[in-house]
């Protein structure tokens, strides 16, 4: 894509930690004619005293920002992380394109209601029941685990592999309290043979467009966890499934992660909604940073 044409625009890149995303996200966006700045959501609020409602963000109290991406939503308090969810709300009803969408985030970090969008639209998913409560929780695995080897207990909300548990008995559930008191369970997805693998495909404006395989000897195939990483073609179904799972949610861009059990079947296990990218760009280049940034450019034109 072309700059964008006229005096530089100026977005906002909401993130607690720039690192390497915040400097290949504010280097390609400068080379298409968008100046971007770096804003903590916790610093931001909503003026609701004046005759129109105001949207405060560091940086851009004269002007709000001509666009937004999201690359991180702080944990907090309930009311916390609602406001900072509110904001990104505030953002797109305001007429700011907000890359991904307050909506779209929280429909993906919740693996909850991403399992529920995904099984209502039809996508093949993993078995996964989201229960409060242990005694409830306890039966449904008791239940579960007479029809599959072994369950996943994950956090509702959670990313990079952090605190999965894997349980093959009874005794596995009791010794795993789940986490702030509910319970979200999935079959876990037997493959044909080790290493363990799964798939990581982006999904910019609808559209695949780069794959990578990621495979450890751990059953936790996440590259925050040490797993390879190497790039696979984008062929059917890693690409359908990526693209239905990206559109059940309403996504800008997505990292849709799929695998494949024994019997060859694919599955489309997570849909993230504020995706890292080093380990995809390392295996298939600088392209993926492109694509990226393109993708909200496109945005930013609408606007």
């Amino acid at each position: 894509m072309s700059a964008l044409g006229g005096a530089d625009r100026r977005a906002v890149i909401f993130t607690d930690d720039p690192g390497w995303h915040g400097r290949v996200l504010t280097k390609a966006l400068a080379a298409r004619g968008v100046h971007a700045s770096y804003a903590s959501l916790k610093d931001c609020a909503l003026n609701l005293a004046g005759a129109r409602p105001r949207i405060v963000i560091p940086g851009f109290e004269q002007t709000p920002p001509a666009g937004a991406f999201v690359r991180g939503v702080p944990g907090g308090t309930l009311e916390e992380v609602i406001l900072r969810l509110n904001v990104l709300h505030a953002l797109d009803l305001t007429g700011v394109p907000v890359y991904n969408r307050g909506k779209a985030i929280e429909r993906s970090v919740d693996k909850g209601l991403t399992s529920f969008l995904l099984l209502n639209a039809g996508i093949p998913t993993p078995r996964t029941w989201v229960v409060e409560g242990r005694a409830a929780a306890r039966a449904v695995a008791a239940e579960a685990l007479n029809e599959a080897r072994s369950l996943v207990l994950k956090p509702l909300f959670g990313s990079q592999g952090e605190g999965l548990q894997r349980l093959f008995t009874l005794d596995d559930f009791d010794a795993n309290p789940p986490v702030n008191g509910v319970y979200y369970l999935q079959t876990f997805v037997e493959r044909a043979a080790l290493p363990y693998a799964d798939y990581r495909v982006l999904v910019v404006g609808g559209e695949a467009c780069f794959a990578m395989s990621r495979t450890s000897e751990h059953w936790i195939t996440n590259r925050a966890r040490g797993a390879v990483c190497a790039a696979v073609p984008l062929s059917n179904p890693l690409r359908e499934l990526a693209e239905a799972a990206s559109a059940a949610l309403e996504m800008d861009y997505a990292g849709v992660d799929l695998l494949q059990d024994a019997a060859g079947k694919w599955w489309v296990g997570e849909v993230n909604g504020v995706p890292a990218w080093w380990g995809l760009q390392q295996a298939c280049g600088p392209a993926v940073t492109a694509a990226i940034v393109d993708g909200f450019c496109a945005r930013l034109a609408l606007a």
